[in-house]
């Protein structure tokens, strides 16, 4: 009996055993699945969420938000893209910050200019700011600003009116010398604006904003799956707000002018009987 006993007992441990081994290989690739936690994956954007590369074309541009400020690595010479959102009402400032390698290995001055334009890349003017800037041999960086006109609400179809949408911004050398071409440099860039309020509203809006791949569609292509070269996306939507502060200067004329109404009514029409008529009797 008592070996009966032993031979029941190693047959418990086998099962046992081979129980923990089959659990072992259903969790293990599990495992082998889920990252691990010191795992990281490359990423364009710094430890802030802001980007630190920037496009090389219109359709490759680093999409950015305002009041964010970006940074990217390049050499002289290559064009550098960002793009980002702007809507009624506002006046975009763009502002570049170029930086170059130490004096020593350059030899001749670097004009730098910053360009943007609106989502039918039409060249945007700018209204002030120092768009162009030369670099000295000595100098190691340079600062420039494009400060657009207000966005319109609408414009005619043979004006160039900055109007709602996206925006690209362009920034690159003009004039280097050619053994300066490929030179290591860096660039931040940052786009905000100034929310300009009633004196800029007016009584047109846009259909669509002008954002590429939304504004060429047909509402029939819209229910399609459509490649779409820009993802901006307002909270409140595109112009969608109706209220101004124009509604405000409406209202206070309209008070001043019924005001108005009622004093100069309360002056002329007279407190007592004309002259030349007598009482009746």
């Amino acid at each position: 009996m008592r070996g009966v006993r032993v031979v029941r007992g190693v047959g418990a441990v086998r099962l046992l055993a081979a129980a923990g081994l089959l659990l072992g290989a259903a969790v293990a690739p599990a495992a082998a699945d889920s990252p691990s936690p010191d795992a990281s994956s490359s990423s364009s954007s710094d430890k802030d969420g802001a980007p630190t590369t920037a496009g090389t074309s219109f359709r490759t541009a680093t999409e950015i938000e305002q009041g964010e400020k970006a940074t990217a690595s390049g050499s002289t010479g290559d064009y550098l893209y960002w793009s980002f959102p702007a809507d009624l009402g506002q006046r975009p400032t763009v502002k570049a910050t170029v930086k170059l390698p130490e004096s020593a290995k350059r030899g001749t001055a670097q004009t730098w200019r910053v360009d943007v334009y609106d989502g039918l890349r039409r060249r945007q003017a700018c209204q002030y700011g120092a768009q162009t800037r030369t670099i000295a041999p000595e100098a190691s960086s340079a600062d420039l600003t494009c400060v657009l006109r207000t966005v319109r609400g609408w414009a005619e179809p043979w004006a160039d009116d900055p109007l709602p949408g996206t925006y690209y911004v362009r920034l690159t050398a003009v004039s280097v010398g050619s053994a300066d071409l490929g030179l290591p440099a860096s660039a931040e860039v940052e786009a905000d604006s100034k929310d300009i309020g009633g004196s800029a509203a007016v009584d047109g809006s846009l259909g669509k904003p002008l954002i590429p791949g939304i504004a060429v569609t047909s509402e029939a292509e819209e229910e399609k799956d459509s490649a779409v070269l820009s993802s901006f996306d307002p909270n409140d939507g595109w112009s969608s707000g109706w209220w101004t502060d124009r509604w405000i200067w409406t209202a206070v004329g309209g008070v001043l002018a019924a005001l108005a109404g009622i004093g100069g009514y309360a002056l002329t029409r007279g407190g007592g009987r004309p002259r030349g008529i007598p009482p009746r009797g």
